[in-house]
């Protein structure tokens, strides 16, 4: 009974996601199964130097921002026709600062951020299990897919070169695989594969109309459990296309983005989690020259804990 407990103290430390700031990546082991009837509020600060906002796929020429974030999410795992399935939804708050071709900006912005909604279902090793079925679960090769919708609800005004807002929506379907390896099954290698597609944002910089191509992403990750509340993962992420169009002209600015990070994840308990967070793009051809570091507290509750 303790080592079925202990596995579960495993899986309920990595059911969070972490596409926050500018790191871009989905956490390694997100579509690992999990049980169902489980709720999580999330609490995250992160903070960035770059040539961005908080929406990573435009740059701004000649900036050099620093951005305070703070992202307050909520994720509910359930049943989807006896697959394990789950609904989240996130709203950043941010404080920008820093210059833009040498000038100084006047004041800090700080406001609200795009909100964004997810819905996922694992496809593929992932039944519906409730938290006392859970510790009798193997881990196993697993597939998901989800799609990740933002609003633009942020802070924006058509005047401003810097906005925390983009003024348009975006879609982002995504498709992962996560395989566990090794004795004890403490490796985890993760493949995923997204891209993201854009409205366009008719208010671009006073009355001009900005489009953008899909941005595609890879993503690959490997991790591994020194103790069953310690894990640490190695992140890779490799993003291209997304050429902006201006009033319909070709702004030729397609991108090439190559971004290495580090993740590691604390257990406190089953119900608690602290998680750190660091990324950095190598390579970053008219997209974000980025580092950032970000911290995470994540909370659960649901039926079958132990109170």
């Amino acid at each position: 009974m303790c080592k079925r407990w202990v596995f579960i103290f495993i899986v309920l430390a990595v059911l969070h996601d972490a596409k926050l700031l500018y790191a871009q990546f989905t956490d390694p082991r997100y579509y690992d199964n999990s049980p169902v009837g489980v709720n999580q509020i999330e609490l995250d600060y992160a903070y960035g130097r770059a040539n961005a906002s908080i929406d990573t796929s435009l740059i701004v020429e000649g900036a050099k921002l620093n951005l305070n974030q703070e992202t307050v999410r909520y994720t509910r795992y359930f049943n989807l026709f006896d697959r394990t399935a789950w609904a989240q939804a996130l709203v950043p708050i941010a404080g920008l600062d820093g210059s833009v071709t040498g000038t100084n900006i006047g004041r800090s912005i700080v406001g609200a951020g795009d909100s964004s909604y997810e819905l996922a279902v694992l496809l593929k090793g992932g039944p519906a299990l409730s938290l006392p079925e859970f510790a009798n679960y193997r881990p196993t090769t697993s597939v998901g897919a989800s799609l990740t919708i933002t609003a633009p609800t942020g802070l924006y005004n058509s005047d401003k070169a810097l906005n925390l807002g983009s003024d348009r929506w975006s879609f982002k379907p995504e498709i992962g695989l996560s395989h566990p390896f090794g004795p004890q099954q403490k490796w985890v290698v993760d493949a995923y594969a997204n891209a993201s597609f854009f409205t366009d944002n008719t208010s671009y910089q006073g009355r001009e109309i900005l489009g953008q191509e899909a941005l595609t992403g890879l993503e690959g990750h490997i991790s591994y459990s020194f103790t069953p509340n310690l894990w640490a993962a190695f992140d890779t992420r490799y993003s291209f296309r997304g050429n902006t169009f201006v009033n319909g002209v070709d702004q030729d600015d397609g991108q090439q983005n190559f971004v290495l990070g580090s993740e590691v994840n604390i257990s406190v308990n089953p119900r608690n989690v602290l998680v750190l967070v660091f990324a950095k793009a190598l390579v970053h051809q008219n997209g974000p020259a980025y580092t950032s570091f970000s911290v995470k507290y994540v909370y659960s509750w649901g039926k079958g804990y132990k109170k």
